[in-house]
């Protein structure tokens, strides 16, 4: 049975400490939120160190201390009324240079929890005021360092129905932490300190861009961040990317900023998300730190109270540009940055009078399975992966870099990558070179497949594979691109086939080109199990150096590792 339908009352003014609390719920929805207004206004005071700490989630406390301009009496008791701000030059709402604007985050705060606010100016005296669920107490005289301290106590203690929605402790003061990391990389020449039940997280000094990306982005993306710069019609991108293989299971760490603004725009996601679609697996999401910098009249920041979200103007161009910048930054030779692998030492001890046994199930007169190479000549510095000196199991190149690192390479997803870079280079300039078959194959496919490859096949020509149709469920194929030698075209036209069933007839090759490129790199390149000669594979190593994206295949899975003397000697426990 259906529950009655409530009846609306009649039409009323709310109470102005309702209208807060309501409007608390939109700008304050979590710790997170609260401690990310109050550190937005201690870098819109021009503070120059900040230190945030918080108790239980950050429901129990949130404190923010900066050394900021401070307040006044007069200005404290301005700060906690609603839309009531210094940050606004005029009402147009076009230029707004400041991280906050709307005069929200106090009164919001301190209609939902208990506030607390000690400022000092400099060379003035200090003053505090309290706000509890709305109730706001008189600014009085206090003790306090120059700048703002804020505590917030008990949140949403006076909007308990938020707080039943919250999450565990741990999962907020984790959200809380990763707001203000966001903050702390915004504002690189803002010394931060976070502080979450006693454990510091980090406390960093002021720093470059670049030295602030190493801290907060995690080790291997540090070890591996590409720079980052571009400009078009008054767009400034700069920052950093890591590289291909460093990747993460959420987009959590991809920061953005637009002109000094943290946020979490959709335009800018997927513009990443597209850039480094053709070098990373499939559901990985790339770790970048970019600053987008544009005329504030190019961008609407007020979309949403929590300020997160934002408008372009020309949202085409802004996307353009993070595309075609980071390609760029992704398009640089292998060896570069290199991964390490994920190997953990796992030591097994045996004892002495059970070695005969051991000796005696191992098989210590196996052949090897390497081919060890003759001596070679030291490796060049300028050569970062080094000289080939064997090849294990038919499939992987073992090689040593001038510097003594141990490099491992998978020599068919390696050339997988060479293969697709050499047939995009010669298709953006129009002469991939065709290779007749002798004798023309006939390649059987399902027919909804056939049409779709036969319906392109004036685009697949223009990528040296020429085909014509040859009865229903059936394609003749008379040339394969060059590049591929004696590439089979049987499982060659049917992976193409699945690819090109996915577009829209009216969707234009060249949208897909990249994916088209690889489907067809992969089946002309080194497979495993084939014998390399010597000068093959330092050929093989002097290519990867030198072609774009080849760290990765076209499937995003990694095509070397290396590993330095210090890494290796830590995986046998030398340090």
């Amino acid at each position: 049975m259906q529950a009655p339908r409530l009846q609306a009352g009649r039409i009323r003014l709310l109470p102005e400490r309702v209208i807060n609390r309501i409007a608390a719920g939109e700008v304050i929805e979590r710790p997170a939120a609260a401690a990310r207004e109050l550190v937005e206004n201690a870098l819109d005071a021009g503070a120059r160190r900040i230190a945030v700490a918080i108790t239980g989630g950050g429901v129990t406390r949130i404190e923010v201390a900066d050394d900021g301009l401070g307040m006044t009496a007069d200005e404290l008791a301005l700060a906690v009324q609603r839309h009531a701000t210094s940050k606004l030059a005029d009402d147009h709402l076009v230029r707004i240079a400041t991280l906050g604007f709307r005069g929200e985050a106090l009164p919001s705060i301190g209609a939902a929890a208990r506030l607390a606010i000690t400022s000092r100016p400099p060379g003035a005296d200090a003053h505090a005021i309290t706000v509890e669920g709305g109730a706001v107490g008189a600014v009085a005289p206090a003790a306090g360092a120059p700048g703002t301290r804020v505590v917030v106590a008990d949140l949403f203690y006076a909007t308990p129905a938020r707080r039943k929605f919250l999450k565990s402790p741990r999962s907020e003061a984790d959200a809380t932490e990763a707001a203000v990391r966001r903050l702390a990389l915004a504002a690189a020449a803002v010394a931060f300190r976070f502080e979450s039940d006693g454990r510091v997280a980090f406390d960093l000094p002021a720093q470059s861009r670049a030295a602030r990306a190493a801290a907060l982005l995690g080790a291997d993306a540090a070890a591996s961040l590409l720079e980052v710069a571009g400009e078009r019609g008054g767009l400034h991108l700069s920052g950093f990317a890591a590289a291909p293989l460093v990747t993460r299971a959420t987009a959590a760490a991809q920061a953005l900023m637009v002109n000094g603004r943290p946020v979490a725009d959709p335009v800018l996601r997927t513009a990443v998300r597209v850039a480094y679609r053709d070098v990373i697996s499939a559901g990985r999401h790339a770790v970048v730190a970019l600053w987008l910098d544009l005329p504030a009249e190019e961008v609407d920041v007020n979309v949403h109270p929590a300020k997160a979200e934002l408008r372009f103007r020309d949202p085409d161009a802004v996307r353009s540009l993070v595309i075609g910048t980071l390609r760029c930054s992704l398009g640089g030779g292998a060896g570069r940055a290199a991964p390490t692998p994920a190997i953990r030492p796992a030591l097994r001890l045996v004892h002495p009078a059970a070695a005969g046994f051991a000796e005696a199930v191992l098989p210590l007169a196996a052949a090897p399975a390497a081919r060890v190479l003759p001596p070679a000549a030291a490796p060049a510095p300028e050569h970062p992966l080094g000289a080939a000196v064997a090849q294990v199991l038919d499939t992987y190149i073992i090689a040593v870099a001038g510097d003594g690192s141990l490099v491992l390479v998978d020599q068919h997803a390696a050339h997988e990558r060479l293969t697709q870079e050499a047939l995009a280079e010669q298709a953006r300039a129009g002469t991939v070179l065709a290779q007749p078959l002798l004798l023309p194959a006939v390649v059987d496919l399902p027919a909804a497949h056939a049409a779709a490859v036969v319906e392109r096949s004036a685009d697949l020509a223009a990528l040296g594979l020429e085909i014509e149709a040859f009865g229903p469920g059936a394609v003749l194929v008379r040339a394969l691109p060059a590049l591929l030698g004696a590439a089979d075209p049987g499982p060659l036209l049917r992976d193409l086939a699945e690819e090109l069933a996915e577009l829209d007839s009216s969707t234009a090759l060249a949208a897909r080109l990249d994916a088209v490129l690889a489907r067809i790199a992969c089946h002309g390149s080194i497979r495993a199990g084939r014998r390399l000669a010597p000068a093959e594979m330092d050929a093989l190593l002097r290519r990867m150096e030198a072609t774009p994206r080849a760290a990765t295949c076209s499937h995003g899975r990694p095509t070397f590792l290396k590993l330095s003397r210090a890494e290796i000697e830590r995986l046998f426990g030398r340090q």
